[in-house]
């Protein structure tokens, strides 16, 4: 090739190749610092579209993980009330078989109903003031729950639970608890176990619904953790292969600084020809 003043070919080609070696060095520098693979969109559009989409997933299964657990908390509050009225109920049974039997006179029966009738206050109380939030759990007034366990609007991801929790005093019959004489505490013997039956019912439906939220739990911890997985795939930097391409640009890059000022040097070879 003759030697040129105007146009420096060789130049040209080395600022090209220097040009190549300096993205080369700014992507693999980019990746290493921010440990991604796709810094951006123009290193893989496709692949950070996908990515994206993995994110909005993820966040959304994180959420309904929480309200799933959330959901959990719920139930057991309710169980944990009537939990405790079972409690109440038993020690109801066991006053009325005291007062039901003559080895008690009237003064110790009437020292039964007063505690019969505190107990009973318990009950309702506790029925009125246990909730979650603004939910009343055990009074009847909120007979339905639906709780969002999925990342995206589907039916599927609502579990709806249909509640027969009334646990006041109405509900469980217990309004007009007497053991003052020994045959109205035979009598209510009777009701008092209809009322543990019903307080046992209403537990189990919390406890099978629980039971679901905890499996519900467990399939969004595999969820999440295999969607992770896979955007990390598609985002996160292989280390060892930026290393490499880091160290390999940065070479490169020097060996074409060295040959462009080696080519900017032929402009005045030509000069010398001149004169």
């Amino acid at each position: 090739m003759g030697l040129r003043i105007s146009t420096n070919m060789a130049s040209i080609s080395a600022q090209r190749a220097m040009s190549g070696q300096t993205k080369r060095l700014e992507k693999a520098s980019a990746s290493l610092a921010t440990g991604n693979r796709i810094t951006k969109a123009a290193d893989d559009s496709a692949g950070l579209a996908i990515a994206e989409n993995m994110k909005m997933e993820i966040r959304g299964t994180v959420q309904a993980r929480s309200n799933a657990f959330n959901a959990i908390s719920t139930i057991q509050v309710a169980e944990g009330g009537l939990s405790e009225q079972a409690n109440l109920i038993a020690r109801l049974r066991e006053l009325g078989v005291q007062a039901a039997s003559d080895t008690v006179g009237e003064t110790e029966r009437f020292y039964l109903q007063q505690e019969a009738s505190s107990i009973t206050e318990e009950i309702d109380r506790i029925s009125k003031t246990t909730k979650f939030g603004d939910k009343f759990l055990l009074n009847g007034t909120n007979p339905s729950y639906d709780f969002h366990v999925g990342s995206d609007s589907s039916k599927e991801n609502v579990i709806t639970f249909t509640s027969e929790a009334d646990a006041t005093i109405d509900g469980l019959g217990l309004s007009s608890v007497n053991i003052s004489d020994k045959e109205g505490a035979r009598d209510m013997l009777s009701t008092l176990d209809g009322a543990l039956e019903k307080v046992s019912r209403m537990r189990s439906g919390f406890g099978a619904v629980q039971s679901r939220l905890e499996s519900t739990v467990n399939g969004l911890d595999s969820k999440q953790e295999n969607l992770q997985a896979a955007r990390s795939r598609l985002m996160d930097a292989d280390v060892a292969k930026e290393s490499a391409d880091l160290a390999s640009a940065s070479m490169l890059q020097q060996a074409s600084i060295s040959v462009l000022s080696q080519a900017n040097q032929q402009p005045y070879q030509a000069m010398k020809l001149i004169g």
